[in-house]
């Protein structure tokens, strides 16, 4: 069992590591509001990660990732949540999500008012997101270590994948923050914003584009 983890393990690991909507939701949150704001919305992630595992080992996913026309809408919410958020980065290219050319987030208060929001930002980003539903049911129950009951091993698999996610992003958020002095250059600012607008976007439009 504990070989079929390891290997379990490192699939996911993998997998973790492929750049995606999360990375660009949390540079864009990370290099606009600082390590505070990147930090909770990995949080948000996180907690997603967690929705849709229970999700999948309740059996709803499952249900949801057969359903064409519940999948359907759930994708394009999912797909126009990542356009809004890459056009709100073009729209203030420089400045933070509250529109403060300064780079909101370095005061208590600003800090405070963007915190709820950025958890969100990250919740909301991954439960619009039904690749989850369908990575979750499709390969979990595959990897899943031998021994355990069905739903024990997708769970175990879940918090696995919920650990890495929360290592791997967080070890990149204070990568960001140890470099946020070039990254609030405005020159910079504006060109991270709207490098991060369009993959955002670009995100957006696969996910809506794409067969599953």
């Amino acid at each position: 069992m504990l070989t079929q983890l390891a290997a379990a393990t490192g699939v996911l690991a993998l997998l973790t590591l492929v750049p995606g909507p999360d990375m660009a939701i949390v540079t864009r949150r990370a290099v606009s509001r600082g390590r505070a704001d990147g930090l909770r919305t990995v949080g948000g992630i996180a907690a997603g990660l967690l929705l849709w595992g229970a999700l999948t080992v309740a059996g709803l996913a499952a249900l949801l990732a057969a359903s064409a026309e519940v999948y359907l809408v759930v994708k394009l919410a999912g797909a126009a949540y990542l356009c809004f958020l890459g056009v709100q980065s073009l729209r203030r290219p420089g400045g933070g999500p509250e529109g403060d050319p300064e780079g909101a987030g370095s005061g208590a208060g600003s800090e405070s008012s963007g915190s709820g929001s950025a958890w969100r930002t990250g919740l909301v980003s991954n439960a619009l997101n039904p690749k989850i539903a369908v990575f979750y049911t499709g390969l979990l129950p595959t990897l899943a270590p031998p021994g355990l009951r069905p739903a024990a091993g997708m769970a175990l698999l879940v918090l696995v994948h919920v650990l890495l996610t929360l290592l791997w992003l967080s070890a990149y958020v204070y990568v960001l923050s140890h470099a946020r002095r070039f990254f609030t250059r405005p020159r910079v600012r504006r060109a991270m914003d709207r490098v991060t607008g369009v993959v955002l976007i670009g995100f957006g439009v696969r996910v809506a584009t794409s067969a599953t």
